[in-house]
């Protein structure tokens, strides 16, 4: 295998890295370690103080290793939605922003015990910047309201933050683009619930190409995250005969939203 190209890195950044007081979602994040994780890395540190009490000035650290110890900083401080929209910009990492109006970043509340998570933006969402806003997002508001939920409630994004020309599927590149705003959006709300709508966030999120009527009326593990697949609005604009399945996934989903 070939060795990953090796750069300096200061002992005390280190120990400034593995030293952040964590915030409730690292402090989440290191409960699901085990104690021995822990006393490892408390050993590491009390090796590392060590080291810098010698004068030594640093350690050799591959790529990865400082890519690593990069993105550490972010989820020490707890990173928001804000963030994370801040972050994504003007974005122009996919052939995706040539033709779209706005970004739909996603709307809702940051601190929502449920997600609900869609494809892409269509038309509609495309011109005011806000996912689920055309018929097939007052189809879902009626939904979530037939729950006793509203869309203030709730936290409302898709997989892909631009519409695709035509309203034609996401393609594997632009998903990949994507899918780590998704994910990170998912990490700083911390949702008890996770609800995807439609084939491409239910198998984009669970990893597997499993048909959507497979997925469905069943709740599955997102990070530890319960997620429960259903029929995309869309889909039943076309197809009304399966709003009742729809319907059973929605009461279970209700459940379990007045469990947690």
């Amino acid at each position: 295998m070939q060795s990953s190209k090796l750069t300096g890195f200061r002992t005390s950044d280190i120990l400034y890295y593995i030293s952040v007081p964590m915030t409730e979602s690292v402090r989440t994040f290191h409960d699901g370690f085990s104690q021995n994780f822990l006393e490892i890395t408390e050993d590491f540190k009390g090796y590392l103080q060590y080291m810098k009490g010698l004068r030594y000035e640093g350690v050799a650290l591959s790529a990865e290793a400082l890519s690593i110890l990069g993105d550490w900083d972010r989820w020490a401080m707890g990173e928001t939605l804000d963030m994370i929209q801040k972050d994504l910009g003007n974005c122009q990492r996919c052939k995706l922003h040539k033709r779209r109006k706005h970004i739909v970043f996603g709307a809702g509340n940051p601190r929502a015990k449920l997600v609900l998570v869609g494809e892409a933006p269509g038309h509609e969402e495309d011109i005011q910047g806000q996912p689920f806003v055309g018929e097939a997002g007052q189809l879902l508001t009626k939904v979530l309201r037939a729950i006793g939920l509203t869309r203030e409630d709730v936290y409302i994004c898709n997989v892909i933050k631009c519409r695709p020309p035509g309203n034609r599927n996401p393609e594997p590149d632009e998903i990949a683009t994507c899918i780590p705003f998704l994910r990170r959006q998912l990490r700083a709300i911390r949702p008890k619930l996770i609800c995807a709508l439609g084939t491409f966030a239910a198998q984009t999120l669970l990893g597997t190409n499993i048909p959507i009527s497979r997925l469905r009326g069943h709740f599955h593990t997102y990070e530890g995250i319960r997620l429960l697949p259903t029929y995309h609005p869309a889909f039943l604009l076309r197809n009304p005969s399966k709003k009742r399945d729809v319907w059973e996934d929605m009461q279970k989903l209700q459940k379990a939203y007045e469990r947690v």
